[in-house]
């Protein structure tokens, strides 16, 4: 291990509704650190926001004595709302994405008649372009674009991590889906070719993980175990073969319950609604959309 893999603390917060982890990255030696894909909770049975789940993520960051430098999302998510606002709120850190986000935006801003809402990517305060770098505290970090499962995912490699979201998920369950507006099985391949392209020894972070066969949650792996042991990846040897058996998968998969729900608040930088005349915030729910 290098003196930069060495100094690298990742920690994962299992969301047990949405099957997500959030991460919290820190530099050992300076103390500071990221957050990355926080979840805002949502019940859509009752309406009920909460912040349960970034509350976690700000008490383990204070009681280990970490500076927060960033608030980093992968992509606009569709199973979760994002906490990044209300966590930029808090603790005044940088919020982060992908440049391409501003397609998602303009996708689905006509699918939700959204005609005062700005596509430009200023809801967060900063845009990623592929191959940019930054770092947490000393530790270099750089973006990889990784289209596929939406126009705008992206990769954070930071030290000798890559946190991967939907892309690649644990060896025993394949890779993500790529059927949303926007996605495209073909892409996914691509991108996938590029994280496994990373060093083998490269620590790989999932962002779901939905307990394949009853296990506990997992979300670490390896270059080099993706290589060898994901179902999805050992099956299908060419990009064909993978498009082929994705698009079949994805046919037979349900919309995520709450994609209609989150995109509106995601492609906003994790802002709900602002309060209307009586006070209360209300979410747009197009029909027939999907």
């Amino acid at each position: 291990m290098d003196a930069t893999s060495a100094k690298l603390q990742v920690a994962g917060f299992y969301d047990k509704p949405t099957g997500s982890i959030q991460y919290v990255v820190a530099d050992a030696q300076t103390r500071r650190c990221a957050i990355i894909d926080p979840v805002l909770d949502f019940d859509e049975k009752s309406g009920a926001t909460a912040t349960k789940n970034a509350d976690a993520l700000l008490d383990f960051i204070r009681e280990n004595g970490l500076e927060v430098e960033w608030i980093l999302d992968t992509h606009p998510h569709a199973d979760h709302f994002s906490a990044a606002h209300y966590l930029r709120e808090k603790t005044g850190a940088l919020t982060a994405i992908g440049e391409k986000v501003v397609d998602v935006q303009k996708l689905w801003k006509a699918i939700y008649n959204w005609p005062d809402f700005p596509p430009d990517g200023s809801q967060w305060n900063r845009l990623f372009a592929d191959g940019e770098s930054f770092s947490v505290g000393g530790i270099p970090a750089k973006v990889l674009f990784s289209p596929g499962h939406t126009l705008a995912s992206i990769t954070y490699v930071i030290g000798d991590a890559a946190f991967i979201h939907d892309t690649l998920f644990m060896p025993d369950s394949g890779t993500a889906r790529a059927d949303f507006p926007g996605g495209s099985a073909a892409r996914l391949w691509r991108s996938i070719q590029d994280i496994l392209a990373l060093p083998d020894e490269t620590r790989l972070f999932v962002g779901h993980d939905y307990e394949t066969g009853g296990r506990e949650p997992l979300w670490e792996s390896t270059v080099a175990e993706q290589k060898s042991k994901n179902t999805h990846i050992t099956a299908c040897r060419t990009e064909a073969d993978f498009v082929a058996m994705r698009e079949a998968r994805d046919r037979t998969l349900p919309m995520p319950r709450l994609i209609l729900h989150a995109l509106q608040v995601n492609m906003n930088g994790g802002r709900l609604p602002e309060p209307e005349s009586n006070g209360r915030r209300y979410l747009k729910f197009p029909l027939d959309c999907l």
